[in-house]
C-alpha cells in the first residue's frame, strides 16, 4: 500500500533534520548557543567598566617636605593611580609590585624641595611592571599628567616670584602649545574595542569546532554521508541544509552580544548597519566552511576539533587589536591575513567606532566574500572526490571473484 504523502529530499529535509538534531544531542544545542553566551556574558561582565581606573600604586618618600606631599597628592588625585601605601624602602615596594598589590613604585628623593628651589633637577623615579601591559600603562600614564602639572607649577611660581607677568611665564613654559584630539575611542574605553574584538573571536572558535563536531558526526561512517546526499538530493542543498541552522544560530548569537554592546556598553554605531550584518555573516561562513573542510580532511573526528581549536584559539593575537599587524614577522602577519576574523574586525571597527564611509569599507568585506567562495570550493571538490572514490570501491567490490 502506498502512503498518501512523502516527504521529499532536498533541503528543508536536512534543514529540519539539523535542527531534530540539537533535541537528539543536547551537547550540540549547548556548544552552538549556551557555551558562546556564558563566554560572553563573561567578558562582558568583566570590562563592564570600560576603562581601569584608581590603580593603587605605593609610595616611598625619602624627602618628607611640602613638595613630596603634594606630589603625591597630585598623584592620588588622577584618574588612573590612587595611593594606596606608603613604604619605608625599596626592597618593600618592589615585593608589593610583584606580589599584584600595588601596580607601581613612586620614589621621591631627599632633598627634593631643596634642589628644585636650588635651580637643580632632581629626579622623580617611578617603578612599574612592564609585563602588565595594561595596568603598567595606566598608572605610568597617570604619573606623567601629575608630575608634569605640578614641575609647570613650580616654574611657573619661581618666574613670578621674581616679577615676570603671569602670562609671560605662562607662553615661557609652552612655547609651542600642542592641542591633542583623540580620534574614533577618546575615553580609550576597553569595551569599545578590546571587548568588541574578543567576542567575535570566541565565537570563531566556537563556530569552527561546533561544524567540526557536526559534520564529523556525519563524516566518521562514509554510509551517513551518503545518506546526507540523498536526504538533500544533491551535493548543494544537503550542504546548504547542513550549514545554515548553524549560521542562523550563531548570528543570533552575534546579535545579542552586539545588543549588550550597543545597549548596554554603549559602544557607538558610526556605519551601516547593513553594512555590518553583512560581514558579520560572511564572517560565520568563512569559519563554518574551515571547520567543515577539517571535518572531510582529518579523522577522526577529535582530531578535526583538536586541528581547529589549534588554529583558531590563538588567532586573536594574529588579528592586529593587541599588537599592530604591520609590526608583525611575515609568519605573524599571513596567518592574520587567512583568518576571517581579521577581516571581520576590520570591517567591524569601520563601520562602529572609525565611522568609515562606505567607498572605503568594501575592502574586507570582498576578502571575506572570496574566503568564503574559496572554502566553499574547496569544500565541494573535497566531497565530490569522496564520492568519486566511493563509487570506484563500490564498483571494485561488485567485480571481485566471489
Amino acid at each position: 500500500m502506498t502512503p498518501r504523502w512523502r516527504v521529499r529530499p532536498g533541503f528543508l529535509l536536512v534543514f529540519a533534520r539539523e535542527f531534530h538534531w540539537f533535541r537528539r544531542r543536547p551537547f550540540l544545542l549547548f556548544l552552538t548557543t549556551v557555551l558562546p553566551l556564558l563566554l560572553m556574558g563573561l567578558l562582558a561582565a568583566v570590562f563592564n567598566a570600560g576603562l581601569a581606573t584608581r590603580l593603587p600604586i605605593a609610595v616611598l618618600d625619602q624627602d618628607g617636605t611640602n613638595l613630596s606631599r603634594q606630589i603625591i597628592r597630585m598623584v592620588d588625585a588622577t584618574q588612573d593611580t590612587s595611593v594606596a601605601l606608603a613604604v619605608s624602602d625599596l626592597a618593600e615596594g618592589r615585593q608589593l609590585i610583584l606580589s599584584g598589590e600595588v601596580h607601581g613604585l613612586l620614589l621621591l628623593p631627599r632633598n627634593l624641595e631643596r634642589d628644585v628651589l636650588s635651580g637643580r633637577r632632581p629626579e622623580v623615579v617611578f617603578f612599574y611592571n612592564t609585563q602588565t601591559m595594561t595596568t603598567g600603562n595606566l598608572v605610568l600614564r597617570g604619573i606623567n599628567s601629575a608630575i608634569p602639572s605640578v614641575a609647570a607649577g613650580i616654574r611657573l611660581s619661581l618666574r613670578t616670584a621674581q616679577g615676570e607677568p603671569v602670562d609671560v611665564a605662562q607662553a615661557a613654559l609652552a612655547p609651542v602649545p600642542v592641542q591633542v584630539h583623540p580620534l574614533f575611542n577618546p575615553t580609550l574605553n576597553y569595551a569599545h574595542f578590546l571587548l568588541a574584538a574578543l567576542m567575535p573571536s570566541v565565537l570563531q572558535v566556537v563556530i569552527i569546532t561546533t561544524m567540526a563536531y557536526s559534520l564529523g558526526l556525519e563524516v566518521e561512517s562514509r554510509h551517513r554521508l551518503r545518506i546526507l546526499r540523498r536526504l538533500g538530493g544533491g551535493l548543494w542543498p544537503a550542504l546548504a541544509g547542513k550549514i545554515l541552522p548553524y549560521t542562523l544560530i550563531f548570528l543570533a548569537v552575534l546579535g545579542i552580544a552586539d545588543l549588550v554592546l550597543f545597549d548596554f556598553l554603549d559602544m557607538p554605531l558610526h556605519g551601516d548597519r547593513w553594512l555590518l550584518l553583512l560581514a558579520g555573516t560572511l564572517f560565520i561562513l568563512a569559519s563554518q566552511f574551515i571547520g567543515v573542510l577539517l571535518a572531510l580532511f582529518l579523522r577522526p573526528m577529535a582530531s578535526a576539533i583538536s586541528i581547529g581549536t589549534l588554529l583558531a584559539a590563538p588567532a586573536f593575537g594574529f588579528m592586529g587589536i593587541g599588537f599592530p599587524r604591520i609590526g608583525m614577522n611575515d609568519f605573524a602577519y599571513y596567518y592574520g591575513q587567512m583568518i576571517p576574523g581579521t577581516w571581520y574586525l576590520m570591517a567591524r571597527i569601520d563601520q562602529t567606532i572609525r565611522g568609515t564611509p562606505l567607498d572605503l569599507s568594501w575592502k574586507p568585506i570582498l576578502v571575506l566574500l572570496f574566503l568564503v567562495v574559496l572554502l566553499a570550493s574547496v569544500t565541494a571538490l573535497r566531497l565530490e572526490a569522496m564520492r568519486s572514490r566511493n563509487q570506484r570501491q563500490a564498483s571494485a567490490l561488485r567485480e571481485a571473484p566471489r
